[in-house]
């Protein structure tokens, strides 16, 4: 339960606190007087989207709070904790700020939350209904959606099966267009990749090939070059004609040192490190020789090699800078043709998946069908009766479920879908057009709401559906804006009798202008407005019941101190006492 509305500095209300109780409450006052600011409010409470234009001329900012009851609501509580606010003995305060330049912060239990936050806790919490509510309701998707409401858990779960089958449906056939149209462009990159991978497996590169090919050829290119450079190397080293050469240089040298090594131990390490180099000397010369002896002159290996050089050089131009770079480009080719390749199996996936699509959204599409048809029974004969506790007892509404036939297309989409043997205009919403249809007297032919009804049999068609909805939601919280208008006498007493019946099992919070209604009420708060002549401002009283009497003889001829008005009053309130919830 709502227990609490403070309000500060938000259109035209300075500064109140509204203490709320269980049962009806009805709130009025002179028109401008700041009524809707209370559903303004609470619409912020809920999340609603701030309006700097809201903020009181002068303010630097508005303030909403609410103190709200959730000590039987396990699930709220759930939530305020999950927000990281807390709880008091029961109860949570949520609260919204918007400043004048447009910045606002929530809270929630105490503890600082995004707006959405404070949505997801407050939202399950009240539900509002207003005028805007009966003029979407005219519109045929807004009654298939309350249609839908009302259904319940069964239809609920219909529309939702339906709803994945249609979203799978509109993938499948995107991707299986996707698919066909680049067939030609993948079969273009499959031949080119064929074409580079028979041109490498033609050459039948390997790893590295290129860079020790380089070498190979380096070296059969100077032969010849090679060889006497090699020959006069180990000449100097080790000379078979009797000449000074390094060897012989540093062996004289060695036995020089090592004549002395007994007169100073340094000498003898210089021969000893002599030593060592003779030996290194002589591999090396022996190597050299070999080497020179293992070059020859090949013209046929050189020609071949060039040869096998310029079919790698062929590849490493096309498909990379390296053979190694052009064998993991082959690698890479293989995959993707082999992706390429399954185009064609794909798409007979996809078809295949597709007709199954269609099959099975079919058989969904019609149980759905049939659970609107199921609901709108019984959503009318809940509003017909609601019609007649609403003065309109000879009133009978009808909820119309109709699908549209389409041509059969050349290439279906999700757009049309063929149901029972009939191509029909199919929506992620299903196949069906829902439409309220009024017969206002007995006899009178069912006509659409938005032809069919005056204004104040329209507000009562709509009060009683929202009322319909009402009683299938778990909501404990109802609010309604001036659902009333273009309702009055007889018709505005059954209103407010219907209101009070449905605040025996919940907290209802209505602005309304009928004083018929406004008797039933349980808790009557008017919204005083005062002006200094400059600066006007709007307070919230809750009226005692000589205050009442007053304020319904004002509803009734403008005048608070007429006798008759407030005998009027008072024949108001007596009619309705049998009525309120809690009176």
């Amino acid at each position: 339960m709502l227990e609490e509305i403070r309000i500060r500095s938000l259109g035209v209300i300075e500064s109140s606190t509204l203490e709320l109780g269980p049962g009806l409450t009805v709130i009025t006052g002179e028109t401008g007087a700041g009524k809707t600011m209370v559903v303004t409010a609470l619409g912020l409470l809920l999340g609603g989207r701030a309006d700097p234009g809201a903020v009181r001329t002068g303010a630097a900012g508005a303030r909403v709070e609410g103190v709200i009851s959730v000590s039987r609501l396990p699930e709220v509580l759930a939530a305020v904790e999950e927000a990281g606010g807390e709880a008091e003995d029961g109860r949570v305060v949520l609260a919204r700020n918007i400043a004048s330049e447009g910045r606002s912060r929530a809270w929630v239990g105490g503890a600082t939350v995004p707006v959405s936050a404070l949505a997801s806790v407050a939202e399950p919490l009240v539900a509002v209904h207003g005028q805007s509510d009966q003029h979407r309701l005219l519109k045929p998707g807004a009654q298939r959606d309350a249609l839908d409401r009302f259904g319940g858990a069964t239809l609920a779960k219909a529309a939702a099966a339906y709803g994945r089958l249609y979203a799978r449906l509109v993938d499948v056939e995107r991707e299986q267009r996707l698919v066909v149209l680049s067939a030609q462009e993948r079969a273009r990159e499959a031949d080119l990749l064929r074409f580079g991978l028979t041109e490498i497996e033609a050459v039948s590169p390997e790893s590295g090939e290129d860079v020790a090919l380089a070498a190979e050829e380096g070296r059969l290119g100077f032969a010849d070059t090679l060889r006497t450079a090699a020959e006069q190397a180990r000449e100097a080293l080790s000379s078979e004609e009797g000449r000074a050469d390094a060897l012989t240089t540093t062996s004289t040298a060695r036995t020089l040192l090592d004549g002395v090594r007994e007169h100073d131990p340094q000498a003898g390490e210089l021969a000893d490190r002599l030593s060592e180099i003779t030996y290194l000397l002589s591999d090396a010369a022996a190597d050299v020789a070999s080497y020179a002896a293992r070059l020859e002159t090949d013209p046929a290996r050189l020609a071949a090699v060039s040869e096998r050089r310029a079919a790698l050089t062929s590849l490493t131009r096309k498909y990379g800078d390296t053979i190694d770079d052009v064998l993991a480009w082959a690698e890479a080719a293989s995959l993707r043709l082999l992706d390429l390749d399954s185009t064609d199996e794909r798409i007979a996936e996809l078809a295949t998946e597709r007709r199954l699509l269609r099959d099975q959204l079919a058989v969904a599409a019609a149980k759905l069908t049939v659970a609107r048809q199921r609901a709108a029974k019984r959503l009318a004969a809940v509003v017909t009766t609601e019609l007649g506790l609403l003065a309109m007892p000879h009133a009978a509404l009808t909820v119309a479920v109709r699908d549209q036939e389409v041509a059969e297309p050349e290439d279906p989409t999700p757009g049309a879908l063929k149901v029972e043997g009939r191509w029909l205009r199919a929506t992620q919403a299903g196949v069906d057009d829902v439409e309220l249809l009024l017969a206002a007297n007995t006899g009178a032919d069912a006509r659409p709401l938005h032809k069919g009804a005056s204004g104040g049999e329209l507000s009562r068609v709509m009060l009683g559906v929202e009322v319909a909805l009402a009683e299938t939601s778990p909501v404990p919280i109802f609010v309604f804006d001036e659902v009333d208008a273009g309702v009055g006498g007889k018709a505005a007493i059954e209103v407010g009798r219907r209101l009070a019946q449905l605040a025996r099992d919940a907290q209802v919070l209505v602005v309304t202008h009928l004083p018929q209604v406004a008797a039933f009420a349980d808790r009557h708060v008017v919204v005083h407005k005062a002006s200094d002549g400059t600066v006007t401002t709007s307070g919230l009283t809750v009226l005692d019941d000589a205050g009442r009497e007053r304020e319904l003889s004002r509803m009734l001829a403008g005048l608070e101190e007429s006798d008759s008005a407030l005998a009027h009053a008072r024949e108001l309130l007596h009619t309705a006492a049998p009525a309120r919830a809690h009176g």
